[in-house]
């Protein structure tokens, strides 16, 4: 209650704003889905529904937020990217990854049974989350072919193990002694010599990750004077390493 001999502890909260001018990256990591995916039963390598309501909850996230700008998802973990000059939450650290790390949650446990309608929550699920700034464009783009090459190494030695195991008849630890040392060309010639398998024809939602962007929608009306334009969320599975992603969009621009 305000004006109480009570209000100093006040005092002992600090204030976490984060620095001005740069940019500001939330990322989101499912906690313990290792337990949480085989409590669940999730195909392996690659679960399409668990995939689909990851990319899902992202997208309303962004919906919610209109200062996230992009977002990149791989398996049980999804980066946003904010606005540089955002003010969201006076640029309160716990503030906003509590806030946005909760709701990303909420929208993962209200959407489940639309993607495992035949598989019930035996468990609720949870997400940790960081933000972490950097200066400049340099840094965003390297951030995002960070974890896009990192999307490509894990999904290629996780369909290389899975096939082992399921279509090579190997137990898990004889999969992990096979592939022990190998590099990127053992493995694709693993898949094609033993199962037939190019693995750059498989589905580019596994091997991109998920690229979440906003494009402007069409005015119906003359828009009023410094209000922002309206935009819907669209979800890619493309290449974002190369530079040809970042020329074709202004999502660097304030």
């Amino acid at each position: 209650m305000a004006g109480t001999k009570y209000q100093y502890v006040k005092k002992f909260e600090l204030p976490d704003p984060l620095l001005p001018g740069m940019f500001m990256l939330l990322r989101l990591d499912g906690h313990s889905f290792h337990r949480f995916s085989d409590e669940h039963a999730f195909v392996k390598p690659n679960d399409l529904a668990a995939l689909e309501l990851m990319d899902h909850s992202a997208q309303s996230l962004m919906e919610e937020y209109p200062d996230i700008v992009m977002g990149f998802g791989e398996s049980d973990e999804y980066s946003f990217l904010l606005r540089k000059s955002t003010s969201l939450y006076n640029r309160r650290e716990s503030k906003i990854v509590s806030t946005l790390t909760s709701y990303f949650t909420s929208c993962y446990v209200l959407n489940w049974p639309k993607y495992f309608p035949d598989k019930p929550l035996k468990y609720p699920p949870s997400f940790d989350g960081r933000i972490v700034l950097y200066p400049g464009e340099r840094e965003i783009k390297d951030y995002f072919a960070w974890r896009q090459a990192d999307t490509h190494i894990n999904n290629l030695y996780n369909t290389t193990f899975w096939a082992l195991v399921q279509q090579g008849g190997e137990t898990t630890t004889q999969a992990h002694a096979t592939l022990k040392g190998t590099f990127s060309k053992d493995k694709h010639e693993i898949l094609f010599s033993r199962f037939s398998l190019n693995y750059n024809t498989i589905d580019p939602r596994y091997r991109k990750g998920s690229v979440l962007v906003r494009t402007k929608e069409e005015e119906s009306e003359p828009k009023k004077k410094k209000a922002r334009p309206r935009t819907e969320v669209d979800l890619l599975h493309c290449d974002i390493i190369q530079d040809d992603f970042w020329t074709q969009r202004k999502i660097l621009e304030d």
